[in-house]
């Protein structure tokens, strides 16, 4: 590896499957739509599982299917949009565990985002604490929402985006989800600020920060794998 920016780099190999977790229509696509992106023409025919907890049967959950169809160009994706209450699914507790393992069955993912705990949201805050419970040999990365709380988290992990991959997010979210628009905080100017200091910190022009919920250090497999063990 050259250059000091490679030696603390975390490059997951063997990537054929992965699931994206959000507590509402849009969560996936603000918090990780460039990795998304990024993902999924890097590995053609990447299987894509996603869930959603809130905006079932209404034109929320059309938006949702439209826009991660289009974030994961190329890919085999299956959508599960619930319909429990936006803002309230701690009321929700069981019913939420209970689809959650429903959506756990159904797939096998290598690699799980969802959101960080950290979210000050009570939604994406209880998707965040139940994941690990579920899948709870996976690396899961927390991904960051954009919003009015001052909640934005310290990342511990950068996924690098391409200058085009970073305007096409902002112009595929606009695009997908008519919905949004009017919100004061739903603009280029936002999700691209974001980007970029997200870029500054990790050396790169734009990026999405995640923060690591657990991971083993397999430090034979890499000796191995460099020659270094006999």
């Amino acid at each position: 590896m050259d250059g000091v920016g490679a030696l603390i780099s975390l490059q997951p190999q063997g990537i054929h499957e992965i699931a994206v977790l959000g507590a509402h229509c849009d969560d996936i696509a603000i918090g990780m739509g460039g990795t998304l992106l990024t993902l999924a023409r890097a590995l053609p025919g990447l299987r894509v599982h996603a869930f959603v907890a809130s905006g079932g049967e209404t034109a929320r959950e059309d938006e949702e299917r439209s826009a991660l169809a289009a974030f994961t160009p190329g890919c085999p994706l299956e959508v599960t949009v619930e319909s429990f209450p936006d803002g309230r699914a701690p009321e929700h507790w069981n019913a939420v565990k209970e689809a959650l393992a429903r959506f756990r069955r159904s797939c096998a993912p290598e690699l799980v985002f969802a959101p960080q705990r950290g979210d000050a949201h009570q939604d994406h805050r209880l998707l965040a604490e139940l994941v690990p419970t579920e899948f709870r040999d996976h690396l899961i990365l927390g991904y960051e929402i954009l919003k009015w709380e001052t909640d934005t988290p310290q990342p511990t992990v950068f996924s690098p985006l391409a200058d085009s991959v970073a305007r096409e997010k902002s112009e595929l979210l606009h695009r997908h989800y008519p919905s949004q628009v009017d919100h004061d905080w739903f603009d280029p100017e936002s999700f691209l600020g974001l980007a970029r200091l997200r870029g500054v910190q990790c050396r790169s022009r734009y990026a999405e920060g995640f923060l690591l919920e657990k991971a083993v250090l397999q430090l034979d497999s890499f000796a191995q794998s460099s020659g270094g063990a006999q």
